[in-house]
């Protein structure tokens, strides 16, 4: 029976699951779906679709995709080999064999991303350099198979609360943030020929977020 998707039940399904992190990992990892929409970002998956993250980290949000969607295949990326070798701990207690993490440069995408229906960036473009940032997006989405769905969820720029994240950054990541606005993101993915089928925006707490989901 799978688990009624709540906040609540996240907090407590990943307390189980990291259960030796530290103080700053636990807040950062436990409590995260508190300031960021994990609720509606999961439910954007459908039965059966194969998903990937980039900037998967230790594999928390693929580990919620896993109890709380039915996605048939995981496949995450990520720059930090330290957080790759996390994630294979972390996925080597579960009952299914669905999943793959891949350490990656930071620029070249590995050509198996070409083969998923939804990629996930999740607060992971802002950390990219600003002068790097439309590249990036750009071989994300060229390497894409025609009809999948890139899910991009950061922070808008636009807002004047987007300094409450670049002090969370600053303190939890030892860096500023190179935030841009929704209408930019969304711009920037239709030059490079996605159709927007959905955009939102939502405040939790101090934190402006947006959610851009596009077509190929």
């Amino acid at each position: 029976m799978q688990t009624e998707l709540t906040n609540p039940a996240i907090i407590q399904f990943l307390k189980k699951k990291f259960k030796s992190a530290g103080f700053i990992d636990s807040l950062k990892i436990k409590y995260r779906s508190l300031i960021c929409p994990f609720i509606p970002l999961i439910q954007m998956i459908k039965p059966g679709e194969k998903v990937g993250d980039v900037g998967c980290g230790s594999g928390q949000f693929l580990l919620l995709l896993s109890e709380f969607a039915q996605p048939s295949y995981m496949y995450g990326i990520e720059i930090n080999a330290r957080l790759i070798e996390n994630a294979n701990s972390l996925f080597n207690s579960l009952p299914h064999n669905n999943y793959k993490f891949e350490e990656y440069d930071g620029v070249h995408f590995p050509p198996a991303m070409g083969d998923l229906d939804v990629i996930y960036l999740v607060d992971v473009l802002h950390h990219v350099p600003s002068k790097n940032q439309r590249q990036f997006l750009k071989d994300l989405v060229s390497i894409m198979k025609p009809g999948a769905r890139l899910v991009l969820k950061d922070i808008n720029a636009s807002s004047l609360l987007v300094y409450a994240n670049k002090l969370h950054d600053l303190v939890f990541a030892r860096e500023i943030g190179n935030e841009i606005s929704i209408t930019m993101a969304a711009s920037l993915l239709q030059q490079f020929g996605l159709q927007i089928i959905e955009q939102s925006k939502r405040t939790m707490y101090v934190y402006p977020h947006y959610t851009i989901v596009a077509k190929k």
